[in-house]
């Protein structure tokens, strides 16, 4: 894969043989930085699990100290009073079978999280085929079924993220904008690993954080050393 000129250049800053400290690779990643636009920084956790076995998925969900830096647009599932407490706690649409049949029927997907109520998840259910590929779906797991929708709300205008692994047991997940600085990006990365930490599946054996790499949205991969974060020694 060729990269542009400014890839390579911030490329020069990365020391591809070293496994950094959190605080000094978060430091790295944010001067490499070097598209127009303030970029994303993302972590990228590789788990020493098998997401192929039920009892080693590894998934939860954390408000980040600083938040995302991004504007989260919150839809809501529910009736009567819980769609009161929803509208009053800032969700950007509310609403119930009619929502469901206008991102069903018209493919609107004008949302970032989805929020629902557990009596709604008969009328959210139909929708797995759109949300789930997404990351949309409202799950327990996540807080994002619950019948205090207004926390919810307010939880995800405030920067709560989802983590979960993907088929190569990796987690991927934003921490804020490269305009956060390095303290503030290092706050919302020690709150990430220690919920990633605290969720390992008691079937682990062996090495649980087999690697970590944060990037900004355009810029190279800085890896960390996973002793530094909290991993668990690999066993003999």
């Amino acid at each position: 894969m060729k990269h542009g000129k400014k890839y390579v250049e911030s490329s020069k800053l990365v020391d591809r043989a070293k496994l950094y400290d959190p605080a000094e690779a978060l430091d790295v990643a944010v001067k490499t930085a070097s598209a127009k636009f303030d970029e994303t920084v993302e972590v990228h956790v590789r788990l020493g699990v098998d997401s192929r076995h039920a009892d080693q998925q590894v998934r939860g969900a954390v408000v980040l100290p600083n938040g995302t830096g991004k504007n989260v647009r919150v839809a809501v599932f529910a009736k009567g009073e819980n769609a009161k407490a929803a509208e009053a706690a800032g969700a950007d649409v509310v609403g119930a079978e009619e929502l469901a049949a206008k991102i069903q029927g018209e493919g609107w997907m004008e949302f970032d999280v989805a929020i629902a109520t557990p009596d709604m998840m008969g009328v959210v259910g139909r929708l797995g085929k759109v949300l789930g590929p997404r990351g949309l779906m409202p799950s327990p797991k996540a807080g994002t079924v619950t019948m205090d929708v207004a926390k919810a709300v307010t939880e995800a205008k405030a920067g709560k993220i989802e983590y979960r692994l993907d088929k190569t047991n990796i987690i991927h997940c934003p921490i804020g904008k490269v305009s956060f600085g390095c303290d503030k990006l290092s706050e919302n990365f020690n709150t990430l690993l220690e919920a990633i930490i605290k969720a390992k599946p008691a079937a682990t054996k062996g090495q649980y954080i087999r690697s970590c790499v944060v990037a900004s949205t355009m810029g190279p991969g800085v890896r960390i050393n996973p002793s530094k974060i909290g991993a668990v020694p690999a066993e003999n």
